[in-house]
């Protein structure tokens, strides 16, 4: 994949995480990918919705697996700003998606290169290719003013 068409996507992802904070959510967006084209966004929006499962990751994959009509998105990329948290990794596994893009890592709550490392587990039935740091610089400025301004 080239440099513009990574940089497009993941921008993508930025603007949905900054809709995110908008409305006082955390600010982590995902888009999801087949053929080049987007086929599920999301934008955090657990206190919004009352739904601790509603990261940017499960609403991307949720809208996906709508748009396919099949809950298997084999050949599909996820792009999203921060490394994702257990639940979101789980999802990502059991939906079959091929690669995994994310921007900053998360020391605390990430669960594919922090934490239980997912991904690594030997039970693990798909594991996604794994490409980090995209954006992270920008993905974790967004999350440092964020937290900043609630201080």
């Amino acid at each position: 994949m080239s440099l513009t068409k990574a940089r497009e996507m993941m921008d993508e992802a930025l603007n949905l995480a900054r809709t995110a904070a908008v409305h006082g959510e955390v600010p982590v967006g995902a888009i999801i990918v087949k053929d080049g084209v987007i086929i599920g966004r999301g934008a955090n929006r657990p206190m919004e919705s009352h739904d601790p499962t509603a990261h940017a990751e499960i609403i991307a994959i949720r809208e996906a697996a709508a748009f396919l009509g099949n809950d298997r998105l084999t050949g599909c990329d996820l792009w999203v700003t921060l490394e994702p948290c257990a639940m979101c990794a789980g999802a990502i596994a059991h939906a079959r998606i091929a690669r995994l893009y994310y921007g900053a890592d998360d020391a605390k709550g990430g669960a594919v290169a922090h934490g239980p490392r997912l991904f690594e587990q030997s039970t693990l039935h798909h594991k996604p290719e794994v490409y980090a740091g995209i954006a992270a610089d920008e993905s974790a400025a967004l999350l440092k003013k964020f937290f900043a301004e609630r201080r």
